[in-house]
């Protein structure tokens, strides 16, 4: 579908700066350019090209609709990046990162990986054995929310309650408040009789209402 001209370019969200790696590719470093097309009735999408991000949506939409759709698209195509490419190796790497980012590197698990028995909780950890594990629905969802539970569960190794301590420990963490809503929002969203599907590969895909 043809787009209009003299596409806007917009900033990304910020987020810190961390290592190469698989899920970090195009998660808030490349540039956001939206294009507006009067074709374009109600969808709105999303794809990679190059270092930018294109973001395609309805002519008619205000500035403050453009950018919270915007935001919207950048955390489904994180959410399906982080799906296909984070593994427990991943994982694991992205956990020492954090720790080193966020709490000074003295959070320092044994091991953190991927399982799937875990439907009541995001994320667990054993401090005893230094094991970190975060659940599997996790993988669908943007990064700086899987991050946001593993910052969680590494401030456990260091304090083992939810205490005032601890959240001290998490206000390190810039999006932590993002996160919490974003979390609030999916089993909000679980108790509905009826969730709309969507997402195409390779960018993603919404219907605002």
């Amino acid at each position: 579908m043809p787009a209009d001209p003299s596409p806007r370019t917009a900033p990304s969200p910020p987020s810190p700066s961390s290592p190469p790696s698989p899920q970090n590719r195009g998660s808030g470093t490349s540039a956001v350019e939206v294009r507006r097309s009067s074709r374009r009735r109600r969808t709105v999408s999303a794809y990679r090209e190059g270092d930018r991000t294109i973001v395609l949506i309805p002519a008619r939409m205000s500035e403050a609709e453009e950018q919270r759709w915007v935001g919207v698209m950048l955390d489904k195509l994180a959410a399906q990046e982080s799906k296909r490419m984070l593994g427990d190796t991943e994982l694991a790497a992205r956990a020492e990162w954090l720790s080193g980012q966020y709490l000074g590197g003295r959070a320092r698990p044994a091991s953190v990986r991927w399982v799937t028995n875990q439907n009541t909780r995001w994320g667990s950890c054993t401090p005893a054995e230094g094991s970190i594990r975060l659940s599997h629905r996790l993988k669908g969802m943007p990064e700086y929310v899987v991050d946001y539970v593993l910052v969680h569960e590494l401030a456990h190794l260091l304090v083992p309650g939810h205490g005032r301590r601890f959240w001290e420990l998490l206000e390190s963490y810039p999006r932590t408040e993002r996160a919490r809503g974003y979390l609030e929002g999916v089993v909000a969203a679980g108790r509905l009789p009826h969730l709309p599907g969507g997402e195409t590969e390779p960018g993603a895909e919404a219907e605002p209402g």
